[in-house]
């Protein structure tokens, strides 16, 4: 890695070319696009991110969970480059190229589940999860679609139905899909502690078992919170639906990819998926999505039911191929456990230390805290900004996440050194000190 893993402050955050930039950003970009933290990035790599006046950033984002194998990996740069060379693009539906049908073959193996199955690729989480709600209702003849609360499946019509949160991703852009339909997700910190039971009786009384297609579920709730569900809810959900004729879709579009420390995060209670969804991490951040899931489904869609121009471009696949051949290499799914063993005992530190700490939580490299009013759950999402602001001005790049907006999510790269992982845990900690 040719670029200093180290963190740099040369002005302030944003500094005056970033500025400069914004102001042409605001006026040539709708304000709908909104941006986390104004720093333009030139270069970035491992574990920081380097802006157009030379701060070097620790990057605790990974451009929300999909630089896993880091901005610039050696492996994606090669063989994106020399693909460029030979061609961009042809339409996998017009005249195929065998990357594809290799990503799929890698997908079909590394997925959960020895069964048979099929993949094909599409550009995004929202689209992938918009092809596996169709092929759920194509395959059963059935009609509605079970999602969670706390959910996020993507900004379509569709997948923005699927999703729970309004602002911002739903107010205001109704009217939405039909017969979508929310039950409660198992949420230790706030509970329903019978989450099971209110879904199941809700999913029978006001739906009919018998009419749902597909149940759709994150294995940890990511734009949500991070909510990682009590042990046994998901395996209990995936039973429910295999006793009921339910196709049940995993969305693992962020917690894909040794995110979690497992290549895929339904893998940790043994869940295997009837489809699943999975982007993000795929590419190393080239645009890239797939469906993979049981053969007898996927083929129920006749020919010309599926497909995209740009699904599975050729740049991508390549991409794809590069990305699972480092997290073999490096071991990936090993340094995402190892990430979340030293981060869990240091925030659970924090907790003990700063009672606006109301919960620690996560998986793997997939870890948050939850910001609350001292001594109470009563979200605080005042708190959750002021420390994002004072994480960023000392040059640490945090996001966040959550259905009451007081959630800080940590999703670093894996391949992150380990100073720079302490180094940004310490500013975060001197941040809590000074609230």
């Amino acid at each position: 890695m040719s670029l200093p893993q180290e963190r740099r402050l040369v002005t302030a955050v944003p500094g005056p070319r970033s500025q400069e930039l914004l102001a042409r950003k605001q006026a040539a970009v709708p304000q709908g696009i909104g941006t986390t933290l104004p720093v333009f990035i030139t270069r970035a790599g491992g574990g920081v991110v380097e802006d157009i006046d030379g701060n070097s950033l620790i990057d605790f984002g990974a451009g929300i969970a999909v630089t896993n194998v880091g901005n610039a990996a050696p492996k994606v740069v090669e063989r994106v480059s020399k693909q460029v060379a030979d061609f961009t693009h042809t339409c996998f539906m017009v005249t195929p190229y065998e990357s594809y049908v290799e990503v799929c073959e890698k997908l079909n193996e590394l997925t959960p589940g020895d069964h048979d199955k099929r993949s094909f690729l599409v550009n995004s989480g929202a689209e992938a999860v918009e092809n596996a709600v169709k092929i759920a209702r194509h395959a059963t003849g059935r009609q509605a679609v079970v999602v969670f609360d706390h959910g996020y499946h993507g900004r379509t019509l569709l997948t923005m139905t699927l999703t729970a949160k309004n602002m911002p991703y739903k107010h205001r852009f109704g009217p939405f899909a039909p017969e979508v339909y929310r039950v409660p997700l198992a949420y230790p910190f706030r509970g329903p502690s019978d989450a099971y039971e209110q879904a199941v009786d809700m999913i029978e009384k006001q739906i009919g078992a018998e009419n749902v297609a597909a149940v759709l579920i994150e294995p940890i709730a990511g734009e949500g919170g991070f909510i990682v569900p009590e042990r046994g809810f998901l395996p209990r959900i995936a039973d429910f639906c295999k006793d009921n004729g339910i196709v049940f879709i995993a969305d693992e579009v962020q917690t894909g990819f040794a995110r979690t420390g497992d290549l895929f995060a339904c893998e940790d209670e043994g869940v295997v998926p009837d489809l699943i969804c999975t982007a993000k991490g795929i590419a190393g951040g080239l645009p890239l999505a797939a469906v993979t899931g049981r053969a007898e489904i996927m083929d129920k869609v006749h020919v010309g039911g599926l497909g995209g121009t740009y699904g599975g471009n050729p740049l991508a696949c390549q991409a794809a191929l590069a990305v699972l051949e480092t997290i073999e290499a490096e071991d990936l799914v090993a340094r995402a456990r190892r990430i979340g063993e030293i981060m869990l005992p240091r925030l659970e530190a924090m907790r003990s230390r700063f009672p606006v700490i109301g919960d620690v939580r996560g998986r793997g490299a997939m870890i948050a805290i939850e910001l609350v009013e001292p001594g109470t759950k009563t979200p605080n999402a005042a708190a959750t900004q002021a420390l994002v602001k004072a994480c960023h001005a000392e040059g640490l790049l945090v996001l966040t996440a959550g259905t009451y907006g007081n959630v800080l999510r940590f999703l670093p790269p894996l391949v992150m050194p380990e100073h720079l992982l302490e180094e940004g845990l310490g500013i975060l900690e001197k941040a809590l000190g000074e609230l």
